[in-house]
């Protein structure tokens, strides 16, 4: 974008125009997955990530959707068979499909992406999952070609705000159950993403002492975030 500035040269008594470029607003999209409202840890997590790059990042744009109190529907056939241009579409079925574009735009035009995401039996919640089946589109986030997939997504950020109850770290003994980390790190590393950055609240149901050691160790990772 340029903004179009005028000049008046008092001397020669003419004016003159030149353009002179502006810089963008950074777009951050904000997601939160966890039921637990506000005694949610990956909530107040990812609260913080945002609070620390709004005060970072001037004029930073944030659109911010909450999975639960507005959730997705999950993938149907029908859903899948209206990418044929032959399918009719009920007022339903579009309704489903205008949201989708919208969710894949957001994500689309973002520069950075912070989730709030809990594991719940060992993977992302429900919630999310469905909005991950909107954002993994071919054509759009990742494509084909000769040598196997390629993302499409490449150059944002992504920061996942993560909380567990037990302990699935590396080398924990529960490490082969833990499979939202993991996964999440397939999916974004599949359109393009292959380094999000993480940062873990684990072992919040232990006890206070550990849930409240884990609050602590995640938003001082959260105060060590880089800028941009």
């Amino acid at each position: 974008m340029c903004l179009l500035v005028r000049f008046v040269d008092s001397h020669l008594n003419s004016i003159s125009h030149i353009l002179i470029p502006t810089v963008n607003e950074m777009k951050l999209l904000h997601i939160d997955a966890s039921i637990l409202g506000d005694n949610s840890v990956s909530r107040r997590v990812s609260d913080a990530v945002v609070a620390r790059l709004r005060e970072a990042i001037p004029n930073l744009d944030v659109t911010y959707r909450d999975l639960t109190t507005a959730p997705l529907s999950h993938l149907s056939g029908a859903n899948v068979a209206s990418r044929s241009a032959n399918m009719e579409h009920d007022q339903a079925l579009q309704e489903e499909l205008s949201l989708g574009h919208q969710v894949l735009e957001e994500f689309l035009t973002a520069d950075i992406v912070v989730i709030g995401a809990p594991m719940y039996n060992f993977t992302i919640p429900s919630q999310l999952k469905a909005w991950v089946d909107r954002i993994l589109v071919a054509g759009k986030t990742f494509q084909y070609g000769p040598t196997g997939p390629e993302g499409l997504a490449k150059g944002k950020r992504v920061i996942l705000a993560i909380s567990r109850g037990g302990f699935y770290g590396a080398g924990t003994p529960n490490a082969a159950a833990e499979h939202m980390e993991t996964y999440l790190r397939t999916v974004f590393g599949f359109i393009g993403i292959p380094a999000p950055e993480i940062i873990v609240a684990e072992g919040i149901a232990v006890g206070p002492d550990q849930r409240q050691k884990a609050i602590e160790g995640a938003l001082q990772a959260v105060a060590n975030l880089r800028a941009a």
